[in-house]
């Protein structure tokens, strides 16, 4: 094998190994913002104030607290998303660097977990 193609191939895979490392951060950073959003929804309701504080940016605002508690939900919803299409991508650059490396892609790390109605299926075929 030449020199070049070797160093081509280790730069290939050190860049798909950067990037899944990227995501990763990516992600705790985003789960970090979703339990924060979290615990704010909690004081929130708690709370029971008719209006309250939020910061959009540099800049607070005094909201009703419903049009605050829908912001953070739909704020999650968002979180959410992204979190999860960052883990289904995080699966094809794994599999992307197993290529690179001549092995064979993961197997049984690409399911996908039961929705509430498979799972309600499941346990009326069980009898439970």
């Amino acid at each position: 094998m030449d020199t070049t193609k070797i160093v081509t191939c280790l730069a290939d895979l050190e860049e798909a190994a950067e990037d899944i490392l990227t995501d990763r951060q990516t992600i705790i950073d985003l789960d970090r913002t979703r339990n924060g959003n979290r615990e704010a929804l909690r004081h929130l309701q708690k709370q029971g104030d008719k209006k309250s504080w939020i910061v959009m940016g540099n800049t607070f605002f005094k909201l009703e607290t419903e049009s605050v508690e829908d912001i953070l939900k739909k704020d999650q919803e968002r979180l959410d998303k992204e979190i999860n299409d960052l883990r289904d991508n995080l699966k094809k650059k794994m599999d992307k660097i197993k290529d690179l490396e001549g092995k064979p892609a993961l197997k049984g790390f690409n399911l996908k977990p039961l929705n509430r109605d498979e799972m309600s299926a499941i346990y009326r075929t069980m009898g439970k």
